[in-house]
């Protein structure tokens, strides 16, 4: 039986969804690389259904955090694997339409060529389209890099590199820095070892956000599979490769997140820090070490592997990455410890209390720390009104804790709430921006340069015409301190939350300390989260039918709580503080009789549905807060049981 004959038995006897069938059935008739077709070929003859359904039932799609995916399936053909690297990579990412590979990776930009040739021709710019790109130490992530370089320039482009792996910030402020047209990340962020990703930021350094995404997805979902095969070979001659000057103008901007760089000689500070085999160590260090910390590296983590072999995953999120970091701080007396995930984007910490044990922090936690300590080191020095101001602004997610929304408003400045994502934040930033050279230009006549403009001289501007972004927070560990980087920067939040550390030590308190001083003035918050994953084509339908289902059922009650109210932000028109309007999706808000409350939505970027709970009790003095803190968990326990049964039930239809 032929190849074409078994995939349509299969497909007549249920093993093969029709998506995979007919994506299957194109690639194969697409004139691929010899060893791609044998190694689908020798899938078919397997019989590996559900691995092929996994590849092909869709194409890679963009979401919160771009294109990312497999790049190594569950099941791997012989020519797939070939002569495996000192480090474990396969010879070839794995073949399939949805899988992180040559073909979809070309594919992806080409589409975000011709999308930004058209860009550029509507405004009437002849330059050619300029796109600078960056990677971490994933499998393939090099090659990834120069086969979109060399793609980029083959089509008629100019195309940047690093000479090695750098963070995602670096490449969201190169993007401004070179005035590219666009930039590209080959990450997966925190993903497991099998994956990668093709992240795309635009002109402002920002990932991309409508009516951009939308474009290019229809860009790349016209190109023809047959038209990447003139590509597949790498031709580099025309790649510009960045030097020296391009680090350090990034290293430059990113330690103007320290505030306070007297703090650290008055309370010198001894730090362990990991990168978790990424990329962080590239700039984390050297920012850390010129602000004067002491930096301790943890030695079994150093060095870049795709594996990551020393952790289950390189999330800073999960207290067993950075076991190793922790148990070298508890041997050397330090005063904390920080992780950055293997792009670098987001941190992870975990500081000392008064008991002088360490202990880790989430993300809620160390993004209120820093917005508290910022706000109040911005109004020190003079930077904003005691008083605070309406044209300042702390910009943060709906997921996030609402203990932030509390300090802003108590601090004085407004708190603005985006969809998840850090690409929405840094829309906002691109609007104060726009708003501010609107306003010189009517009004005094003045065409600002914003990137030269010197920050603080900005911060006044901005204050007078805009708005001043003074701190933007996600829950899931990322932090950005200024509008100098477009996307959280886990290299500015090791020097921010060491200078907040820093200060905290010369105050005579703990970490822990502050953050119950926070709790006094505001009542004492905790977050809980629910990560269901579900891989796969029958995965992705399980997500599917949870939100479909909460959409068309609402949850009434969970126990004997009541839910008091339910927003679906894909149905009804919400409006941030600013009266901008925010973007349909399918993120829903659910609020409880007790004043609990919680958020659901589809991860963006791995296959999990997530859900977010936030609780908050009343603490009017320091002996209170001990049974705040234990009502609020307990609770907060019982409910997220309830949540979790409910959902797996609504997976099941």
């Amino acid at each position: 039986m032929t190849a074409s004959a078994k995939i349509d038995q299969a497909a007549r006897d249920g093993r093969l969804l029709p998506g995979a069938v007919e994506n299957l059935q194109a690639w194969l008739a697409a004139g691929l690389p010899d060893w791609a077709q044998q190694s689908l070929l020798e899938l078919v003859e397997r019989g590996q259904w559900s691995e092929l359904n996994d590849r092909f039932y869709r194409y890679l799609e963009f979401g919160t955090g771009g294109m990312r995916g497999r790049t190594v399936g569950v099941v791997a053909a012989r020519a797939e694997t070939g002569t495996l690297s000192a480090q474990g990579s396969p010879e070839h990412a794995n073949v399939g339409s949805n899988l992180l590979n040559d073909f979809t990776l070309v594919r992806a930009t080409v589409g975000l060529f011709r999308y930004v040739s058209r860009h550029l021709a509507s405004r009437r710019v002849h330059d050619l389209p300029k796109l600078a790109i960056a990677h971490d130490v994933r499998h393939f992530s090099r090659h990834f890099c120069e086969l979109a370089a060399s793609t980029w320039t083959r089509l008629g482009g100019v195309a940047f590199i690093f000479d090695g792996p750098r963070s995602t910030p670096q490449l969201s402020f190169t993007v401004r820095y070179l005035k590219a047209h666009a930039g590209v990340v080959i990450t997966a962020s925190h993903n497991p070892p099998h994956d990668n990703g093709f992240k795309a930021y635009f002109d402002d350094g920002a990932q991309i956000t409508p009516p951009h995404d939308r474009g290019i997805i229809a860009e790349v979902n016209a190109v023809a599979l047959g038209a990447v095969r003139e590509y597949l070979a790498k031709d580099l001659t025309r790649v510009v490769t960045l030097g020296r000057e391009a680090d350090d103008a990034y290293l430059a901007a990113a330690a103007q997140a320290a505030l306070d760089g007297e703090i650290f000689r008055k309370a010198p500070l001894r730090a362990v820090y990991t990168n978790i085999h990424g990329v962080g160590g590239v700039s984390s260090v050297p920012l850390l070490l010129h602000a004067g910390v002491h930096v301790t590296e943890v030695p079994e983590q150093v060095v870049f592997d795709p594996r990551f072999p020393t952790v289950k995953s390189p999330n800073p999120e999960n207290a067993e990455a950075l076991a190793l970091a922790v148990a070298l701080a508890e041997k050397g007396g330090h005063d904390l410890v920080m992780a950055t995930d293997p792009d670098s984007d987001r941190m992870g910490v975990a500081v000392r209390n008064r008991a002088g044990r360490l202990e880790l922090l989430t993300g809620n936690q160390v993004g209120a720390l820093l917005a508290d300590y910022r706000i109040t080191k911005y109004k020190e020095l003079g930077w904003l009104p005691r008083e605070g101001s309406a044209s300042a602004a702390l910009v943060k997610t709906f997921v996030t804790t609402p203990l932030q929304d509390a300090i802003a408003r108590g601090q004085g400045i407004k708190v603005i709430n985006t969809l998840t994502g850090f690409k929405w934040i840094a829309g906002k930033m691109r609007g104060y921006e726009e708003q501010l050279k609107a306003a010189l230009l009517a009004q005094e006549g003045i065409a600002l340069d914003y990137d030269a403009t010197p920050f603080r001289r900005r911060a006044e501007l901005l204050l007078r015409h805009s708005t001043f972004y003074v701190f933007g927070t996600e829950e899931s560990y990322g932090y950005l301190p200024n509008d100098l980087v477009r996307d959280k920067d886990g290299n500015s939040a090791c020097l921010m939350f060491a200078e907040l550390c820093a200060w905290v030590k010369s105050r005579g308190l703990t970490v822990p300390e502050y953050l119950d001083e926070i709790y006094l003035r505001y009542g004492f918050f905790l977050e809980g989260v629910i990560n269901l994953y579900y891989e796969g084509a029958s995965g992705a339908a399980k997500i599917r039918r949870i939100l479909d289902d909460y959409r068309a059922a609402p949850p009434q009650a969970f126990g004997d709580t009541r839910v008091t109210r339910f927003q679906d932000f894909g149905r009804e028109q919400f409006h941030d503080a600013d009266g901008e309007a925010i973007p349909a999706q399918d993120l829903y808000l659910v609020t409880l009789a007790n004043g609990y409350s919680f958020a659901a939505r589809g991860s963006g970027t791995e296959p999990k549905m997530k859900f977010y709970l936030f609780a908050q009790e009343p603490a009017a003095s320091a002996a209170e807060l001990p049974s705040a803190k234990a009502k609020a968990k307990a609770t907060l326990d019982a409910l997220k049981a309830l949540i979790e049964a409910d959902a797996r039930k609504r997976a099941e239809g």
